[in-house]
């Protein structure tokens, strides 16, 4: 009835406007039922004898199988994918074994396991799942809920920038990171954002990290000529051809990573690769191999994680409607990439976001963001208004995760909430306080950096 394993994962995938572009989807939804029962009864063995993309043929492919976990695997062996489900959702399967467990798992398992499960299941799966990383501040801890600060600029003006970052701050944004996309991606550039960060940072004492999110090379040549970097930036995907599209390879993160740990600049943690993703990346490369786009995601996961980062993000609604056409497939797709990400032991974050001409609205991006929140996400993207100015998108307010840190109880970074309350902007509560005209709490964040 299926053709092969790869045919069979994009034949019980859920509904999604890329795969139909593909031409791998299922064409029906009595096929697509078919197709979940049969793949609830492969083997998990199976991912590891009969990989989707030839040994020889993809470096990602390599690194998989070479770097799997026998003995982390030894203890769910004998299962079937639909077996693994099950056990998932067991009060068996805790936060301590889980963790145990990230190596022994392939990014083709446990794509495979998210196909049979419900939006829901995502969600209380992935919220057992806990991956801690660290840098000057620490990500990932229960309770808490990170975010990347996002103040972008169409003209990479640094004091447009400085202002939006001043402005985040305020709502206590950017413990994960301070993160810029420049307009213009060259060394020159790079260097004068990555310096006026750090400046900052120092000036206020904020115990945070930046990342300007050029390519891995620009970050390179930063570093050799001295520039203060905290954090290697690189979007990735799950194949070499994909990757080669990037202009990447394994062994260039390598060096990136190698690179950037020479400058020891963490305070608390040496993490300091950041990476981002998105469903359709391969895709839109013809770089898919015949997978579908949900199962070639969840091998970047593997490339993530073989390099330690401290974060990790999917764009999830960034690339577009012909790939994620609308509100539906958005956040089945974000619930997707998160589960995958934090089962194969990957600090997965979120930017809860779409396209004007997708089929998706801010009440939309709402739902999400609360659906990961209750899921542990480690951290979200946050855009002054919600509204990138420089990249065109739409996404997730200084505001919005502030109401979900309110709503859920939940905390920043523990370094990064003692600095916001020795600045006067936490409450006595752990909440932010109201910010009358913003005058008050600016005029302490100024006075501060005075006497600093």
């Amino acid at each position: 009835m299926f053709d092969d394993l790869g045919a069979l994962l994009a034949c019980a995938s859920p509904r999604r406007s890329g795969d139909e572009l593909a031409g791998v989807a299922a064409d029906s939804a009595a096929r697509r039922v078919a197709a979940r029962m049969a793949l609830a009864d492969v083997p998990l063995r199976r991912f590891l004898d009969d990989p989707l993309i030839p040994y020889e043929r993809d470096e990602v492919t390599r690194l998989i199988l070479d770097s799997h976990d026998a003995a982390a695997f030894a203890s769910i062996a004998t299962l079937t994918v639909g077996e693994l489900r099950e056990w998932l959702m067991s009060w068996e399967a805790d936060a301590g074994r889980l963790v145990a467990l990230a190596p022994g798992l392939t990014p083709e398992m446990v794509a495979a396991v998210s196909k049979l499960c419900g939006n829901g299941d995502l969600i209380a799966i992935a919220a057992k799942c806990r991956v801690v990383t660290r840098f000057r501040s620490t990500i990932g801890l229960e309770g808490r809920l990170s975010s990347r600060l996002q103040p972008n600029d169409p003209t990479d003006d640094p004091l447009a920038i400085a202002a939006g970052t001043l402005d985040g701050l305020l709502f206590g944004m950017g413990d994960a990171v301070i993160g810029i996309n420049p307009a213009t991606d060259n060394v020159d550039a790079c260097i004068r954002l990555l310096t006026m960060l750090d400046e900052l940072r120092l000036k206020f004492e904020v115990p945070t990290q930046s990342c300007v999110l050029s390519h891995v090379t620009t970050s390179i040549q930063a570093i050799e000529r001295g520039a203060p970097l905290d954090l290697v930036f690189q979007s990735i995907a799950g194949t070499e051809a994909a990757n080669a599209g990037f202009g990447v390879t394994l062994a260039l993160l390598a060096e990136a990573q190698e690179a950037a740990l020479s400058l020891k600049r963490g305070a608390i943690g040496s993490n300091v690769m950041y990476f981002e993703t998105g469903q359709g990346a391969a895709l839109s490369a013809d770089a898919h191999h015949g997978l579908d786009q949900q199962t070639v995601e969840a091998r970047a996961y593997a490339v993530a994680r073989a390099f330690s980062p401290l974060l990790v993000n999917t764009v999830v609604g960034f690339i577009g409607p012909e790939y994620l056409y609308d509100a539906k497939e958005i956040i089945r797709a974000g619930l997707e990439d998160h589960f995958c990400a934090k089962l194969l032991g990957v600090p997965m974050g979120c930017d809860v976001c779409y396209t004007n001409h997708a089929e998706a609205d801010q009440d939309d991006m709402d739902d999400l963001a609360l659906l990961l929140a209750v899921a542990n996400v480690n951290f979200l993207i946050a855009v002054p208004g919600a509204d990138d100015i420089m990249l065109n998108y739409q996404s997730l307010s200084h505001h919005d995760v502030m109401r979900l840190r309110h709503l859920l109880g939940r905390r920043p970074a523990p370094e990064f909430e003692a600095w916001l309350a020795r600045m006067g902007l936490l409450d006595d509560s752990g909440r932010v306080p109201p910010l009358p005209g913003s005058a008050p709490a600016v005029a302490r964040l100024i006075g501060h950096g005075a006497r600093a």
